[in-house]
């Protein structure tokens, strides 16, 4: 004899019995959709080997302004800023052989580091995401490119995607 379990699942409101018997999204969940935070996407984070090269095409040959370049030493990056529509491209080069971005083009290449998303308030996103069980990176905000108040989220707990959330009001986006 089999048993539904009514256990929810982590992070979607959903419960085992909704999800076996083929049922819509619960009441309750829908109200806590309606209590998460709104995101907008504030930039695409592209890591590449040679920044000037990049250049050369997103700015160069694609015709993207270049909104900005940044020396981040924190993160072992330089940054370059392109808008494109209503978002960014971040073009990241690493700046020391164990930065994150050094590590991620060693391991898997150039191309898309992450996917920025920018929030009213991180550490309250943080605390949301936390309780709902998503690994973190960062347990608190810390400053980023921009002066921005920023956090990562762990790509293990968001289907492979490394997540950079961004208060809203800074300079993480346009």
């Amino acid at each position: 004899m089999s048993r539904k379990s009514s256990k929810k699942i982590a992070g979607t409101g959903f419960s085992r019995a909704d999800e076996t018997a083929g049922k819509g999204q619960p009441a309750a969940a829908a109200q806590k959709a309606q209590s998460s935070p709104t995101a907008r996407v504030a930039h695409i984070g592209i890591a590449v080997r040679d920044l000037n090269e990049a250049l050369r095409l997103y700015h160069e040959a694609l015709g993207l302004p270049l909104h900005g370049r940044e020396s981040v030493e924190s993160d072992g990056v330089n940054v370059a800023f392109l808008p494109a529509g209503d978002t960014e491209l971040e073009l990241l080069e690493a700046t020391v052989p164990e930065s994150p971005v050094a590590r991620f083009i060693e391991k898997r290449g150039e191309g898309i580091h992450h996917i920025a998303l920018e929030v009213d308030d991180v550490a309250e996103t943080l605390r949301i995401l936390r309780d709902r069980g998503y690994r973190l990176i960062d347990e608190e905000p810390r400053i980023g490119a921009g002066g921005v108040r920023v956090a990562f989220v762990h790509p293990r707990s968001t289907s492979g995607v490394l997540i950079e959330l961004c208060e809203k009001g800074g300079n993480g986006g346009l």
